[in-house]
């Protein structure tokens, strides 16, 4: 169902083509009744990866490390996914994910299997910049056939609000308050993509407010023959301190000021997602950082009750090297 547009070009200049009104009539693999709060990242990352995964000629399994969205959609004894699904601890999603390809492949061989299936392996940030890296580091460099999702939402939402490698820097969390003395979290965020990237794996960064952009990179890492990476921004209301309905205003507004853009990488090739294209071609179209500080209440710590402008800065610097850098490497700039 999913067409490429040049055969001529490399894998990651190739752009599947996604129809949404099509997908629209494909049943999600999560669907309603999980517990998720309301305007979590998360389950809107599972329903559109899983149709997504379904725009194929394979059927899809998912593999769900501990987490938000595992806890949420499956509290005994009920469960909210449609299609196969395997839990797993924090830490080993990319290794179960090995096995079931592993037993697929051997199933295959002995003819008791007419398809092998696409594995979508999805965890939040906790269960992989952290707990889990070690698990999918190893799963890449043995080159296991998945697509691994990971749904950031800059935290351990699930247990308490602490903080991350992947919470931005400045935020407040449960183990890195915002006050007089320390504001927020001091470190910086990891790039878990270029970690991921230098595997010589295809890296792919999307957000749920351009669906067809988030669908299209999901049906190219599912086509590749080998492990791909996917990172998804994912708004967490509780521990952002944001509303319900603002997750698609905050998934814009971190492409707009450049704090998450939106690529494809596969070794030596960067390519700019039109969204942020759009940006890089029109400089004045980029936002401020503080934008998107003052929309999420993990960050009023640095505008009352005094106002932390060294901080924000800081911060500003930050993000404005990393995408001068991620414009020196895309092709398409």
């Amino acid at each position: 169902m999913a067409e490429t547009t040049n055969k001529q070009a490399s894998f990651i200049q190739l752009t599947p083509r996604i129809n949404l009104v099509q997908a629209a009539a494909i049943p999600s693999g999560l669907t309603s009744g999980h517990r998720m709060c309301r305007g979590c990242g998360a389950g809107v990352v599972a329903r559109q990866a899983t149709i997504a995964g379904q725009l194929g000629d394979r059927p899809v399994v998912v593999v769900n490390a501990t987490g938000c969205l595992e806890v949420a959609s499956t509290i005994y004894p009920f469960n909210s996914w449609t299609m196969p699904w395997l839990h797993n601890a924090f830490e080993n999603a990319a290794a179960t994910a090995s096995g079931a390809e592993a037993a697929f492949k051997a199933l295959k061989r002995k003819g008791l299997l007419k398809a092998e299936p696409d594995i979508i392996v999805i965890g939040g940030d906790g269960g992989t910049f952290d707990i889990g890296l070690q698990s999918l580091s190893g799963a890449i460099e043995r080159g296991h056939d998945f697509l691994y999702i990971c749904y950031n939402n800059g935290g351990y939402m699930n247990t308490g609000i602490q903080r991350s490698s992947a919470t931005p820097f400045g935020a407040t969390t449960t183990t890195s308050p915002g006050g007089e003395e320390i504001p927020g979290k001091p470190q910086f965020e990891k790039d878990i993509v270029q970690i991921m990237w230098a595997h010589d794996i295809p890296v792919f960064t999307t957000s749920p407010a351009w669906p067809k952009d988030f669908m299209a990179k999901v049906r190219q890492g599912l086509d590749f023959n080998g492990p791909a990476f996917l990172l998804a921004d994912a708004a967490c209301p509780r521990g952002w301190r944001t509303g319900d309905g603002s997750m698609i205003q905050l998934a814009k507004l971190a492409v707009e000021t450049c704090v998450f853009p939106l690529y494809k990488a596969y070794k030596d090739e960067w390519i700019l997602s039109q969204p942020s294209l759009r940006i890089a071609k029109n400089p004045s179209l980029k936002k401020p950082i503080e934008e998107l500080l003052k929309a999420e209440g993990r960050f009023k710590h640095l505008f009352k009750p005094v106002y932390r402008k060294d901080v924000i800065e800081q911060y500003q610097e930050y993000v404005d090297e990393k995408w001068e850098r991620l414009l020196s490497r895309c092709v398409n700039v």
